[in-house]
């Protein structure tokens, strides 16, 4: 493909000044031969957003209205983000079966003046595992977190062979809701949904925890669950990678759990749209290594 092909696309999110999908696009796509640019899109009002909101409007809900504006501006694809990847499903033209299945898009492409919503959070978490704790347990598997994140996450761990996935959220009715959408789509008895108080308990029991909620990201400091629920035996995925080590990896590390931080989840979701966006075959390997010199960590801890 001719490096004179100008690729023009952009992440919408809250707080998403300090992302590295930017320069992880950018690089692998100049190795390609690609002349590409990635502009971020902050509903904060920190990045190329348009404005603040108006009146009555939340950040989500002003998704929709960026989306049309990036396509009638000749973007060719998006990444979209905390806290949009649900509120954006009805501004968009079509949506891939994974999408359509999880009810969650993180990426869309522009093609012929529509637009379509995929999800590569799934491929890229489900990479990021086999290749982090390729050998762990997975029948008994907690998820805490049933928004957009979360539904992801959940389908790759059930897709790579958990036996139960129970699902937590501060919002009963969606871990309920989660909970329901997995089972018509794994069959009976492979998720089932359960409340803040019980995750102690369900922890003591379960083979890993995977953590999908904000908690631990820079603008929203903490620990998703008491540092006394994490015990030698449990893993822990996390989906945050800012900072890379939150306080759930450090806590976890602390307790003798074996740990698989946000960073390979955040390089292969941003290949699998790379692929998306230019039809070329990104290196994850190389994109990896990008990783690990732009947030400055050892490579052992991606």
């Amino acid at each position: 493909m001719s490096a004179e092909r100008t690729y023009l696309v952009g992440l919408i999110g809250s707080g998403i000044g300090p992302s590295l999908s930017p320069a992880l696009h950018e690089r692998e796509a100049e190795r390609l031969g690609l002349r590409y640019v990635y502009r971020l899109v902050d509903l904060d009002g920190t990045g190329a957003s348009p404005g603040p909101p108006g009146p009555g409007e939340a950040a989500p809900e002003r998704a929709g209205a960026l989306v049309r504006a990036a396509g009638e501006l000749g973007f060719d694809g998006l990444n979209i983000t905390h806290p949009c990847k649900q509120a954006v499903i009805p501004h968009l033209d079509e949506l891939a079966p994974q999408a359509e299945a999880l009810g969650a898009v993180n990426t869309v492409v522009f093609d012929g003046g529509r637009a379509i919503g995929h999800n590569t959070d799934v491929t890229g978490f489900a990479a990021s595992f086999a290749r982090g704790l390729p050998d762990a347990g997975i029948e008994e598997v907690v998820l805490l977190g049933a928004g957009g994140a979360g539904a992801a996450v959940a389908h790759a761990m059930l897709g790579l062979g958990t036996g139960h996935l129970t699902v937590v959220d501060a919002e009963a009715g969606r871990a309920a809701g989660l909970a329901e959408s997995l089972t018509r789509h794994f069959g009976a008895g492979r998720a089932t949904a359960a409340g803040l108080r019980e995750a102690g308990a369900l922890l003591a029991r379960a083979d890993g925890l995977v953590h999908a909620t904000p908690t631990g990201m820079a603008a929203h400091p903490g620990l998703p669950v008491p540092a006394g629920a994490l015990r030698p035996g449990l893993w822990v995925a996390e989906v945050v990678y800012r900072p890379l080590e939150t306080e759930l990896t450090r806590a976890a590390r602390a307790a003798g759990c074996r740990v698989l931080d946000g960073g390979g989840m955040a390089v292969f979701q941003a290949a699998d749209a790379l692929r998306l966006f230019t039809g070329l075959e990104p290196d994850s390997r190389r994109m990896l290594a990008d990783f690990a010199g732009l947030i400055g960590a050892p490579g052992a801890h991606l």
